[in-house]
């Protein structure tokens, strides 16, 4: 692979492969700019299994997009600008979204009882109900102008609206004025010279009967459509992040009766250990059984739990994003959202740790485990190592031994043979005495034949 690429201009060194990529990266998901009143109905999917073509082919079955190529996928976010609405995908690590924008019907206007907005949605039922993968999240938001100055007559006509059941509510950016945004318009109230929001966020975290939540959005008239954008992609994340990040949670509960039976076992098998009552093999293959069902339950859920931090994390940033205020009379959504959604991320976070936790443990054992086997190993050695040396040492007593009556027999033999030739010699006619002579002559046998043995035992056993 080329790591480098010629520059547009002749001003700077070749680019790296991965620049214009890189720098483009933050305009990748550009933010919709909505018009109010809107209606926007985003569906997320798990795409598992679910390729480009198929989403591809699927897109393919809107007004006017027959001829979509694949290739207009390839950056994981597409736009499309169809007669009476704007149809958006998006792509990413394990999820899809689909996000309809279109005007809010008229009978949906807040002076409106719990419309329904399914059948005036410019998009069919059935493409909705044929979109690749399996549906995490389902939202209807809606987005209309209204004065903000009256909080109680607007939150009344805001209840009707959702059907008159208990909402939280949130009022949105209550820090400061956002001198970026000339379309926007901060309100302050009676008797305060500060700014108070922009905006108020209702929802009631239920599903409807239709499959979907609903979130309602109310701005004063001059709400830029940039900031509407903005708002309307900070919420949808918000409850696309927040079931995601949930999705570890089932994991953990079903996981808990799984650690604490491994616990229990691996307790017992400390305790085994220390008490010396199992032999090592015994005690090996139930901590290798054990260690295998630990390693396992890691790898299968160790992405789980790594992913639920992850976009608990992305939640958290989209509620700062929110800079909420309280409106008299109701629960912030940040507050609602945490108070339930806090308890369930530490189980997961405590859930992964113990895992984790046993993991070490269980290696700690082995180690023990390891160092017992070794130094048992090394005392048989030991004990080996002692039988090997005392064999030895009656090896060489037996060699000396053996060296003795091998020179007493040589040296008999060599005496023989004198005496054999002294008889010879005195058959001849010499004067000489061969038993005298033969006996005369054993030291001097002797001491050749004992001197001859050592010059020959020096050169096969080097000295050290």
């Amino acid at each position: 692979m080329n790591d480098i690429v010629s520059p547009a201009q002749g001003f700077l060194p070749p680019d790296d492969s991965l620049r214009t990529t890189l720098h483009n990266e933050v305009h990748a998901r550009p933010s919709a700019r909505i018009r109010l009143p809107a209606l926007v109905v985003d569906v997320a999917v798990l795409h598992a299994g679910v390729t480009r073509d198929m989403a591809c082919e699927h897109l393919r079955q809107l007004p006017g997009q027959s001829e979509l190529a694949v290739d207009c996928l390839q950056d994981n976010f597409l736009r499309l600008r169809l007669a009476d609405c704007t149809v958006k995908w998006e792509r990413h690590s394990e999820f899809s979204r689909y996000t309809v924008v279109q005007a809010l019907p008229v009978h949906a206007m807040l002076g409106a009882a719990e419309p329904e907005l399914m059948s005036h949605l410019a998009v069919s039922a059935q493409w909705l109900q044929q979109i690749p993968g399996r549906t995490v999240s389902a939202v209807q938001l809606v987005m209309l102008n209204a004065p903000l100055e009256d909080p109680q007559a607007l939150m009344a006509k805001a209840m009707t609206w959702l059907g008159g059941k208990t909402v939280v509510a949130s009022l949105m950016g209550s820090n400061a004025l956002n001198v970026a945004d000339p379309g926007s318009v901060q309100l302050a109230p009676s008797g305060h010279g500060q700014p108070s929001g922009h905006s108020w966020a209702l929802t009631q975290f239920r599903l409807q009967s239709d499959g979907f939540e609903r979130m309602l959005v109310i701005a004063p008239e001059g709400t830029s459509q940039t900031r509407a954008g903005r708002i309307a992609g900070r919420l949808l994340e918000l409850e696309i992040y927040r079931l995601l990040a949930l999705r570890g949670l089932p994991v953990a509960k079903a996981l808990g009766p799984m650690l604490s039976k491994a616990e229990n076992e691996l307790s017992a098998i400390t305790a085994r250990l220390e008490s010396k009552s199992a032999s090592d093999q015994d005690l090996l293959d139930t901590l290798v059984s054990l260690a295998a069902s630990v390693e396992r339950a890691t790898a299968e859920n160790i992405y789980r739990f790594s992913a639920s931090q992850a976009y608990y994390t992305i939640v958290n940033q989209r509620l700062a994003e929110l800079r909420e205020k309280a409106i008299p009379g109701t629960q912030m959504i940040g507050e609602f959202l945490q108070h339930r959604l806090s308890p369930a991320m530490a189980t997961v976070s405590s859930t992964a740790r113990r895992l984790a936790s046993l993991s070490e443990r269980v290696a700690r054992a082995s180690d023990l485990l390891r160092t017992r086997v070794n130094i048992a190993t090394e005392e048989q050695n030991h004990i080996l190592l002692g039988k090997l040396t005392r064999g030895q040492e009656l090896q060489l007593h037996l060699q000396t031994t053996v060296e003795g009556l091998s020179i007493a027999a040589i040296s008999y033999y060599v005496i023989s043979l004198v005496l054999y030739g002294g008889k010879a010699l005195k058959a001849a006619g010499l004067p000489i005495n061969p038993e005298m002579a033969a006996g005369a002559l054993v030291p001097v046998v002797l001491w050749v034949v004992w001197r001859t043995t050592q010059k020959i035992h020096a050169k096969l056993v080097p000295k050290h």
